[in-house]
C-alpha cells in the first residue's frame, strides 16, 4: 500500500509566490529559462536552472552550475523569500487550465515504495538527465522537482480533499502568465493529516509515475549514494498524487535530425510498406489511434498504420509510440535507443504543431512526427504488467510549478 508522509516544506512568502513559482526545469532549455527569468530576481529558475546567471559558454552540467544553485537557494532563504514550514504538513494543490480543474495532494513518498514497485514506472530514464538531477540534489540538499503520481481515484479521499478546499483558506492563489491558476492549501491539522495517511495506506495499493521518472530515479540514487549518512528525510521524495479521473494526457511528438541516408522521396515511399500515406493540406494532428502526422521538406503527410503491422493483443505493441519506434525510427531511421540517440528530440504537445514546423524549417531537424496521445488506462495497464513504454510517451498538462513546495533532505 502507498506510504506517504507530510513534510516541512520550504516555500515562498505568500506575497512572492507568483514571482517565485517557475515552470518545471525540464520543459525549458537554458535560453528559454533565461528569458523567463528576465527582470525577476525571485524566479525559482535561479535555483533549478542556475546556468542562467552564468556566461552562456558555461557547461550546464558543470559543478559550477550546481554550486551556484546552492548559493542562490541559500540567498532566497537568507532574504526571507523562502521559509521552512514549522511543522510537517500535507498540501492540496489545484490547477485550472482552460476551465478544467485537477487537484492533487503534495506529500513525500517512500523511496522504498519506489524501489519495490509500489510506485510503478512506465518509462526507462536517460542517464544524462538522471545525473543532472543527482548532482543538483546532492549539492543543494533539496528536491526541487515534484514527481507527478497518479492513482485510481477513491471517493473517500476525494471527499476529504474537497471538504478542506471548501472550508479552509488557501495559502497561495494566483494565475500565472500562461493563464493557468494555481491554488495551494496547507493541511496542518494533526487529525486530518493522520486521516489522509491512513486512507492512502488502506485504499491506494499503488501509485503510478505520470511525469517525473528522472526526478524519482535521481532521488532514489541520491539516497543510496548517501548510505549511512542519509537522513530520515532522504528516505522520501517530493510527490504530488492526482486521482486518475482528473488527468489529461497530451501528445508527445518527435523531431529527427536526418533521414539516415534516405532522400525525402525515398523515405516517403518506404513508409508505404507499413502505412497508408497521403499528403495533407496544412498541419496534421492525429485524431485516432494508429494515425500519425509527418512534416518533411515543407509538407505534411498523414500516415495510417496498416492492419498486421502492430499487435493489438500486446499492451505495448498496440501503442502508437511502439508502432512509431518499430516501423519508422528503428527500421527506417536507425534509431534503436531513443533514450541515448542524439539524433532524436521530443516536443510536448503543449507547444503545438507550429513548434514541429519551426524545428524543421530552421534546418535544425529534418523530420517531425505528430502522435495521438496515450490514454491513462493504457499507462496503468502497461505499468501493472511490468512493461515499459518507449521514452517520452506521455505529456501531462497542466504542470506543477517549481518553487512553491520544496523538500529538503539535509
Amino acid at each position: 500500500m502507498a506510504k506517504i508522509r507530510p513534510f516541512e516544506a520550504l516555500r515562498p512568502q505568500p506575497q512572492l509566490a507568483k514571482q517565485v513559482a517557475s515552470k518545471p526545469y525540464d520543459v525549458l532549455n537554458s535560453a528559454e529559462a533565461k528569458a523567463e527569468a528576465v527582470g525577476n530576481a525571485y524566479s525559482f529558475l535561479h535555483i533549478t536552472k542556475s546556468e542562467i546567471d552564468l556566461p552562456e559558454t558555461t557547461d550546464i552540467h558543470s559543478q559550477q552550475v550546481y554550486d551556484l544553485a546552492l548559493e542562490n537557494l541559500n540567498a532566497f532563504v537568507q532574504r526571507d523569500v523562502l521559509f521552512k514550514e514549522s511543522k510537517p504538513c500535507y498540501y492540496i494543490y489545484q490547477l485550472i487550465m482552460d476551465g478544467r480543474a485537477q487537484t492533487g495532494l503534495v506529500c513525500v513518498s517512500s523511496i522504498d515504495d519506489y524501489n519495490n514497485d509500489i510506485i510503478k514506472k512506465h518509462e526507462f530514464t536517460r542517464p544524462e538527465k538522471e545525473q543532472d538531477r543527482i548532482n543538483h540534489i546532492k549539492t543543494t540538499g533539496a528536491q526541487t522537482g515534484n514527481v507527478f503520481l497518479a492513482y485510481r481515484n477513491q471517493a473517500s479521499i476525494d471527499a476529504l480533499i474537497d471538504k478542506w478546499k471548501t472550508t479552509k483558506n488557501a495559502v497561495y492563489d494566483f494565475t500565472a502568465e500562461d493563464g493557468i491558476q494555481h491554488t495551494v492549501w496547507a493541511v496542518s491539522d494533526t487529525a486530518t493529516i493522520e486521516q489522509i495517511t491512513a486512507l492512502f495506506e488502506a485504499e491506494v495499493p499503488c501509485t503510478y509515475i505520470a511525469d517525473g521518472h528522472h526526478r524519482a530515479a535521481s532521488a532514489a540514487k541520491v539516497k543510496l549514494a548517501l548510505g549511512a549518512k542519509a537522513t530520515e528525510a532522504a528516505d522520501y521524495f517530493l510527490t504530488t498524487l492526482f486521482p486518475s479521473n482528473q488527468l489529461h494526457i497530451m501528445d508527445y511528438n518527435r523531431v529527427v535530425k536526418d533521414l539516415n541516408g534516405h532522400s525525402a522521396e525515398a523515405f516517403i515511399a518506404a513508409l508505404g510498406n507499413e502505412f497508408e500515406v497521403s499528403e495533407h493540406e496544412g498541419a496534421y494532428k492525429p485524431t485516432e489511434l494508429h494515425s500519425f502526422g509527418i512534416y518533411l521538406a515543407g509538407k505534411w503527410y498523414t500516415l495510417k498504420a496498416k492492419p498486421g503491422t502492430y499487435n493489438d493483443n500486446d499492451p505495448i505493441g498496440v501503442l502508437d509510440v511502439t508502432i512509431l519506434s518499430n516501423n519508422i525510427l528503428s527500421k527506417l531511421l536507425g534509431i534503436v535507443d531513443q533514450r541515448t540517440d542524439k539524433r532524436i528530440d521530443f516536443v510536448g504537445g503543449i507547444r503545438g504543431l507550429g513548434e514541429l514546423e519551426k524545428r524543421v524549417d530552421s534546418g535544425e531537424m529534418q523530420l517531425a512526427i505528430s502522435l495521438y496521445p496515450v490514454t491513462i488506462d493504457q499507462l496503468f495497464n502497461i505499468a501493472d504488467a511490468g512493461e515499459v513504454m518507449p521514452p517520452k510517451s506521455t505529456w501531462f498538462e497542466p504542470k506543477l510549478r517549481d518553487g512553491l513546495l520544496t523538500h529538503l533532505i539535509y
